[in-house]
Order: structure tokens, then sequence, then C-alpha cells
């Protein structure tokens, strides 16, 4: 429930640094900011400019920081009401003895993204703008932060506003069939508005669907290293990382659990998870470790098979063969610079089908075709995952409300071809206009509200 309240917080990440920015929001804002900080000329800034002065304790007048302040009025703010920031230098116990003397004021810490869930409270943004906010500032790649700043603009609102149009349009003709039943108004046929409600359930159809490629450019695509122990994962996802990520010991069953790090290949963002080495387990500990490399592998978008060419083929070979079969991905076939008892055509006769690439992790060769071999791995995932023109959704809320949406004007489609009395279908529309708008917040609920924002950093 909104309450309002006075909300602080500050809006740049918590540690040392050289300037940090402290927030104020709600009917007491501008109260506190002017009892905590003074203009050095006397003189109270403009709404929206920044001014010099300086932060001082309001019970004892004591001198705590030279700082910058701003005022935001209301309406013209980030949240709609009266905000107030404060940029001081960022010492770690100075930024905390600013927010304790704002508290001793009337002011609340604010909840983590309760400054973006006023925004859209006050109808600043909608509820995809506001997830932009989080996915912008997640972004591991060009791909999520061009569909971040996409959304934040209001590409995908936009679309879900001309879809609920049409779909009123046709719920109108209805309306005037139930209302004006009398009168001698030309309207069209059930079939023609049966075929309406299919042309715009496509439409949603398609929107729906893009939920992979949206969901690949947010998230990034996931890469698991799969293998025998001792075969080189953990260095190859140290050497992709360009950093010591994992422990490379010559001990086999070193890795106990799934370590991961995200690196792009051009605009895409892959999240490179290692795993334990796929052999019987010597104790629970590591057969819980390879339990989990198995779960990771069935999840991962993309397998990175690695195998030994030091040593034979064996059964643990063969267990990590049997786990491409059907996969994208690519191999790897690691430690060409040692003597070889394992080649290419061997992999190729047990049944490997994925790309392999010849590598030494210690050289390392072939690091560069690697990296080409991944990112065009990536780009057709990529290009598996749907067209690449026009807005894409991304988060699972996104895919159940158009889904839901797609169901009701079925279920009115239906009602159309069975002349069914127009009071039926207009009901059916009704369930879909609220499905509908539901993506941008028109309609919304306060668990799915909490569910949203929960995700956002405190401050923002």
């Amino acid at each position: 429930m909104y309450v309002a309240d006075t909300i602080v917080a500050s809006a740049t990440a918590p540690g040392r640094a050289a300037v940090a920015i402290l927030r104020l929001s709600g009917p007491r804002a501008l109260a506190i900011a002017r009892a905590l900080w003074h203009p050095l000329n006397s003189s109270e800034p403009a709404p929206r400019a920044l001014r010099l002065g300086e932060i001082r304790n309001p019970h004892s007048g004591a001198r705590l920081d030279r700082a910058m302040c701003a005022f935001f009025p209301a309406p013209r703010s980030l949240t709609g009401e009266d905000v107030a920031e404060l940029h001081c230098h960022g010492g770690v116990y100075l930024v905390g003895r600013i927010l304790g003397l704002a508290a001793d004021l009337g002011a609340r810490l604010a909840e983590p993204g309760e400054f973006t869930r006023r925004a859209w409270l006050n109808g600043r943004i909608d509820l995809t703008a506001a997830e932009a906010i989080a996915d912008l500032v997640d972004a591991r790649g060009e791909t999520a932060l061009a569909q971040a700043i996409a959304q934040l603009g209001g590409a995908l609102a936009e679309r879900v506003s001309g879809l609920r149009d049409r779909l009123l349009a046709i719920r109108a003709h209805l309306e005037a069939e139930i209302d004006f039943a009398d009168e001698d108004l030309t309207l069209p046929s059930r079939r023609a508005i049966a075929d309406d409600i299919e042309g715009l359930a496509a439409d949603i159809r398609m929107l729906r669907d893009s939920f992979a490629r949206g969901r690949l450019a947010r998230e990034g695509a996931r890469a698991a290293l799969i293998g025998k122990p001792n075969a080189g994962k953990s260095s190859i996802l140290n050497l992709l990382l360009g950093a010591n990520r994992a422990i490379v010991t010559p001990i086999p069953g070193t890795t106990r659990d799934v370590i991961e790090d995200a690196v792009n290949l051009g605009p895409w963002p892959l999240v490179l998870a290692d795993t334990a080495g796929i052999r019987e387990g010597r104790d629970d500990v590591e057969r819980i470790g390879i339990e989990r490399t198995r779960d990771e592998a069935v999840r991962a978008d993309l397998l990175l098979p690695v195998f030994d060419s030091a040593r034979p083929f064996d059964s643990d070979d063969a267990d990590v063969v049997g786990a491409t079969a059907g996969r994208a991905g690519v191999a790897i076939l690691n430690k060409r610079d040692l003597m070889q008892a394992l080649d290419a055509d061997e992999l190729r006769r047990r049944g490997l089908t994925l790309p392999l690439v010849d590598f030494s992790a210690t050289t390392p060769f072939g690091l560069g075709q690697l990296r080409g071999a991944l990112t065009s791995a990536l780009e057709r995932l990529a290009a598996g995952a749907g067209p690449g023109d026009g807005i894409a959704i991304s988060r699972e809320r996104h895919r159940a409300a158009l889904t839901q949406t797609v169901e009701a004007l079925a279920a009115a489609r239906d009602s159309a071809l069975a002349a069914m009395p127009p009071e039926i279908v207009a009901v059916d529309l009704a369930a879909a206009a609220d499905a509908l708008v539901s993506l941008t917040g028109v309609i919304s609920n306060e668990d799915l509200l909490d569910a949203i924002f929960r995700e956002f950093c405190i401050g923002k």
C-alpha cells in the first residue's frame, strides 16, 4: 500500500567514493533538505538547479560537508512528489551520518525500488518502463542495453497500447449491438468480428513468442562447461573470462560446485558455468556437485563439452558425448600441446556432432578460434529465437499476461463463430483487455508490484 511519507536513501552504490547522491522524496523532502543543507550565498536554488552549500547538523549547527543540492518540486520530479538531492562526498561514515540526520528529521529509509514504485504510482512511468530501469542497471551487453533503452522510451508500452486500441474497437461493435439493438445500424457480422479477433490474436502471439529473443538479450545465454575431471574446464573458463575465477589444480575433483560468470562476445552476453567433472562420485560432496553439473547441463542454452586429448576416450567421455545429443554448443579438444591419445576423428566416430575446436589451455592455442565459434553459436541461437526486428518482451510476467490475453481472445472468437449473444463475446474481450493492460500496470495487484520492485536496489 502506498503511504505518503517521506523516504530517503543513497542513490549511489554503497562504499567509499568521490561523490554520493542522497535522495529524498515525499511531502517533507524539501523541508528536511533545507534543514540539512544551507546555500553559501543564503539564496535558495531555483528548482532543478544544483547549488553549492554546506550540510550542517540541524541540532548543533556543526558543519559536516560542503555539498551540492537540487530541489525538484512536485509534480515535475522523478517520483511525482517533492524530491531533493544532496550531492556530498562519498565517505562511508559521512553518508551514514547524513542519512541518520535525515531520519531524525522524519524521513524513512527507502525500500528497494521504492522511488521507482512511487514514480509508477504517481503516473510518471508505466510498469514496463519501471522494469526497464532495472534492466538498464543490470544490462550485461549491447543487446540488453538497447532493449532496456527502447522499453524505457515506451516502445513496449506503445505496442501494447496499439493492440489495446484494436481490441477496444472490436468490443465497441459488440457494445453498440447490445445498447442499440432496436436501431437500424449497420454492424459487422459475427464472422467479420471473429476474423478481426483472430488477426489481433495473431499479432499478440507474435509479441508473446518474442520472449525467447528478449530473454536472450536481457539475461544472456547460459553455457555449461562439462567434461570429466582434469579435462581443463576451469582453465578454459579463466581464459575466456580473462581472470582467475576458478581454482585450477592437478587434483581431480577440485571443482565441487557450479561456478559462473559472464563475458561479452560481440553484442551478446554469455554466462559461463564451470561444473564438477562428470564421473562416478568419490564421496557425498562430489556426488552432489556432479548432480548439479547434470542439472546445469539440462538448463543451459549452449553446451561446451571439454575432452582431454592426452587421455584415451573412456566411459566418462561417452557420457559427455551422450549429453550433447541434439544440443547446441561448441566442443573443445583440450591439451593439444601434449602427446595425443584422442583426436577429432575418434570423437566424430563416437557420435559427437557439435563444432569442434582444437585447444590448449596452457599455450593458449585456439583461444581466438574458440571465441569465434562461441560468437557464431550465439548468433545461431539468437536467429532461432525469432526475427530481430521490433520490440521483444523479456520477462515471464509479460509472457504470462499475453498468453492469458490470447486465451481470452480464443474464447471470444469461438463465441462469435457460435453466434452467442453479444454480451458473452464482450465478456471474453473484456477479460482479454484486462490481461493485456496488466503489462503496463493499468490493472495490477499488490503482490505483483511487490514481486516487480523487490529486485531493485535501494535508492532506485
